[in-house]
C-alpha cells in the first residue's frame, strides 16, 4: 500500500507535459507487446493513473478559461468552452 501511495504522489507531482509524454512512452510500449505480464499490467495501472491525471488537469485549465472570460464592457463573464 505505501508503494501505491508513492506513486500516486508521484504522478501528481508531474505536470501535464511530463504525465502526457510518460503517458506516450507506456502506450507505445503496450502496443508494441514489448515486457513480461506483471510489468504490462503495472504499465497498464500507471498509464490509466496518468490518462486520470492529464484529465484533471485540463478539467482545472478549463475552469481557469471559465473564470477569466470577459464581456466588452469589461464583466466577468462565464460560458462554456469550445474548442473551434
Amino acid at each position: 500500500m505505501a508503494t501505491t501511495a508513492k506513486k500516486e504522489n508521484d504522478i501528481a507531482s508531474l505536470s501535464f507535459e511530463q504525465a502526457l509524454k510518460e503517458l506516450e512512452v507506456i502506450v507505445r510500449k503496450l502496443e508494441a507487446g514489448q515486457g513480461e505480464l506483471e510489468s504490462s499490467i503495472a504499465d497498464y495501472t500507471r498509464g490509466t493513473a496518468l490518462k486520470e491525471h492529464c484529465q484533471k488537469q485540463l478539467e482545472n485549465a478549463r475552469m481557469k478559461v471559465e473564470k477569466i472570460m470577459q464581456d466588452a464592457g469589461g464583466k466577468v463573464t462565464t460560458a462554456s468552452f469550445e474548442a473551434e
